[in-house]
């Protein structure tokens, strides 16, 4: 997903081995989604997990008023299934549950969802799903609606199929590609049956992309896939608010309280997603009560809200990072690594972590943050050595050559100031003679589609992770998940025509050793290997250096002082879980 609340990538329609072509947060784009879990459920990455839990319940507070949530973008289409936008999964979290949920908080451990116990053995998954939940339209919840929503999703024989051209990458890479048989034993007992041994699988169940839809409502759509895209203006789910109004010409959506939700909550009348593109303005409407909560804060907006009396900065380490990629497709000198190396040292990540983040985010060294199974305490960032980017640039016969760096322009949780680290990279490589032409998007969304089509140079991108297993950073972002027969033997990249190129690696990095490492650590359940194997990827991507590595970012929320207290919950995976929170 997924930036924690800003953006899951709205960037992949195309990704995984079968899918073909459509549009992501996060989890590439900015913040993802969301917040983690932990629970009855093992959460340790080993793929075994034993999980059980009735939920529901929760303190009696009779729900008043109306909570405002800001955000910097306005999507039009609230079908989870359609997008890997993070701002989406904001929304689409509140309306629709999934089979094992996040723990709110928690740094990517699993409790029960609509799935009250669940466990991984070998290929076989097994759940067993809560009893008397109904959707939002009186319709009952049973195991035919989850069949219904991965066929849909995946299964081109389905009469009811959303359709190639609609589904979004997420189809095969999250459900798709690992499940293959649907077995609903009767209306409360599942058995998935898998592909191969697949650890990340349960955590997948958790992810938004994964939410249940209602079978009633996908045949009523039609089998039209044209008729079935309309889900995404009228998405019927389980979960806490029931989607009320989207209003496109003030860029707000309206949700209202699900009196007959199954868990904890809601303790508001109605959510109101507000759109608030300039940062700066997002972060006066916190202070001066407009808003509830906001995302997308920027270096200074936190120390605005930091310094306030009406409002807090919530804050917690993040799972994520932000970097810069060299497309080796499209620019022929980023094929060689000594230039991708010269150009990492040449950059100033520190400068732009210490000065233009404002400390709000650490130097990056490899493709995972710290708290994720399989760092590699071992690296460090590339340290600014101008004179060694230049020898390094010499070695590659490749000097005073220019080149596109695309970049987006509104903040994101990975890079809060687009705008001022394109000048910071472009000021650094014109010391070791690189000319570099900022290609600057006004919108997020051309900007993702731009890049998912593989026409930039360099560009930068970021991922809030979607299941907080590291395969979700090294697989989903470094993988070009292409038949190795495509690859040549005698080349490290492939090309983005490839069939089934997965466009969340713009780099085109294709890498037969680092690529090696990350099927073997898809397949094993067991964690101190798993660790092993991603450590071992680490060290490939960190010196073959696809990516200039420039940061981990914390997840902020400006809070106002009338959210009562500890009533909102940040999260790195997951949510925002809306909820839970009361109004003074």
């Amino acid at each position: 997903m997924v930036d924690d609340d800003t953006d899951r990538r709205t960037f992949l329609k195309v990704a995984g081995s079968t899918a073909a072509a459509a549009t992501v947060a996060g989890c590439l784009g900015g913040d993802g989604g969301g917040d983690d879990g932990n629970g009855s459920g093992d959460g340790d990455g080993d793929g075994g997990g034993n999980g059980s839990g009735d939920g529901g319940g929760g303190e009696d507070v009779d729900p008043s008023g109306s909570l405002v949530y800001s955000r910097g973008d306005h999507p039009t289409n609230y079908d989870p299934q359609q997008t890997t936008s993070g701002e989406v999964a904001k929304v689409t979290n509140q309306v629709f549950n999934q089979l094992i949920q996040f723990v709110p908080g928690g740094g990517g451990e699993l409790e029960a969802g609509l799935a009250t116990e669940y466990d991984l053995e070998g290929t076989t998954a097994t759940l067993k799903l809560r009893e008397g939940v109904t959707f939002h339209s009186g319709a009952e919840f049973t195991a035919a609606d989850f069949e219904a929503t991965f066929r849909r999703f995946v299964d081109e024989e389905y009469e009811y199929y959303l359709g190639t051209e609609n589904a979004s990458g997420y189809g095969p890479f999250t459900l798709g590609d690992w499940i293959d048989s649907v077995n609903a034993k009767d209306d409360y007992n599942l058995e998935l049956e898998l592909t191969q041994k697949y650890a990340p699988f349960l955590r997948n169940l958790a992810m938004f992309a994964s939410s249940v839809l209602s079978k009633k409502q996908i045949e009523e759509l039609g089998a039209d896939p044209a008729s079935q895209v309309e889900l995404g203006s009228n998405p019927i789910g389980t979960g806490p608010f029931t989607f009320e109004q989207m209003d496109s010409s003030n860029q707000r959506v309206q949700l209202t309280r699900n009196g007959e939700y199954w868990g904890d909550g809601p303790y508001v009348e109605q959510v109101i997603f507000d759109t608030i593109p300039d940062n700066s303005t997002r972060a006066q409407s916190v202070l001066n009560g407009d808003s509830h909560i906001i995302d997308g804060i920027g270096a200074q907006a936190s120390q605005q809200i930091q310094n306030a009396n009406s409002a807090t900065l919530a804050e917690k380490d993040g799972i994520n990072i932000g970097y810069m990629a060299f497309n080796m497709d499209r620019f022929e000198a980023f094929r060689n690594t000594k230039v991708r190396q010269a150009i990492s040292y040449a950059i100033n990540t520190k400068a732009i972590v210490d000065q233009i983040y404002e400390g709000f985010a650490s130097q990056a060294d490899q493709p995972i943050p710290p708290n994720v199974l399989g760092y590699n305490e071992s690296l460090d960032p590339y340290p600014q050595d101008k004179e060694k980017a230049q020898s390094l640039l010499e070695e590659a016969g490749q000097t005073g050559f220019s080149f596109e760096l695309a970049t987006f322009s509104n903040p994101r949780g990975y890079n809060p100031s687009p705008v001022n680290t394109a000048q910071q990279v472009k000021s650094d490589l014109a010391d070791v003679g690189l000319e570099v032409s900022i290609n600057q998007f006004s919108t997020f969304s051309s900007y993702l589609d731009y890049t998912d089509q593989g026409k930039h140079d360099a560009c930068f991108l970021g991922w809030y992770t979607d299941n907080a297993d590291p395969d979700n950073f090294f697989y989903a972002l470094l993988h070009p998940q292409v038949n190795r027969s495509e690859i040549p033997e005698d080349q490290d990249w492939v090309s983005f025509d490839t069939e089934g190129y997965n466009t969340l690696s713009v780099s085109a990095w294709a890498n037969s050793d680092y690529m090696d490492l990350v099927e073997e650590g898809q397949s094993t359940y067991d964690e101190a290997q798993r660790k092993s194997l991603y450590q071992d990827a680490a060290k490939i991507a960190h010196d073959e250096a696809p990516w200039v590595f420039i940061d981990y970012a914390k997840t902020l929320r400006g809070v106002n002082q009338a959210v009562a207290s500890d009533s909102y919950t940040v999260s790195s995976v997951g949510g925002p879980y809306l909820n839970t929170v009361q109004l003074n």
